[in-house]
């Protein structure tokens, strides 16, 4: 596939919605699980913020694989299910074809975007970690990192609600509103 056929499916809006979809979705559960492994690390009372940034890029790893893999797998076989419905209605096998190089294609950027997410919503709440120590506390870290997170849920609403012609600012509420549930819980009963 040519790089302009490549940027014709990344501008393709089916593609983009499934992609912006598992983005979104994933980057969601990156950011809250971030929430929840930082507020665990305080009251563990872990006391070095690399360790809480390997423990967090260990969750990162884990949710990027989970997310590419998964969604390689999931729209391998939807692909090759639409692959086949098209082949029935032409009565013809598109094997070697344009139309199956796009499905595959398609594929790796849903699989892509849907990596980025969790690494995101993961790796930007754990920055303040890097700088703790003689510049910055746990606590200024922890309650930082809590911040970008909540930061990172509020935009990943705000920019659907403005996709989806909702108040953006109040789409962006409701998803931050689970970074500050995440929060709470875990000081309520982490503790």
């Amino acid at each position: 596939m040519t790089p302009r056929q490549l940027a014709e499916l990344v501008g393709n809006e089916q593609v983009r919605a499934i992609s912006r979809r598992y983005f979104v979705s994933n980057g969601f559960d990156g950011a809250l699980t971030c929430i929840g492994l930082v507020i665990g690390a305080f009251l563990t009372g872990i006391t070095d913020g690399m360790t809480v940034v390997e423990i967090g890029v260990g969750a990162a790893v884990g949710l990027t694989t989970s997310g590419v893999w998964s969604v390689w797998e999931i729209e391998r076989a939807e692909k090759r299910a639409e692959l086949a419905r098209i082949e029935d209605a032409m009565l013809a096998d598109l094997d070697g074809t344009a139309v199956e190089r796009q499905k595959v294609a398609a594929r790796g950027i849903n699989a892509a975007a849907s990596g980025l997410g969790p690494l995101v919503g993961i790796v930007i709440p754990l920055l303040p970690f890097l700088a703790v120590g003689p510049g910055l506390s746990m606590t200024t870290a922890t309650l930082t990192s809590v911040f970008l997170g909540t930061a990172i849920l509020f935009s990943f609403g705000a920019y659907m609600g403005s996709i989806s012609n909702q108040r953006w600012y109040v789409a962006g509420v409701r998803m931050a509103l689970a970074g500050v549930a995440v929060a709470i819980v875990n000081l309520l009963f982490g503790g």
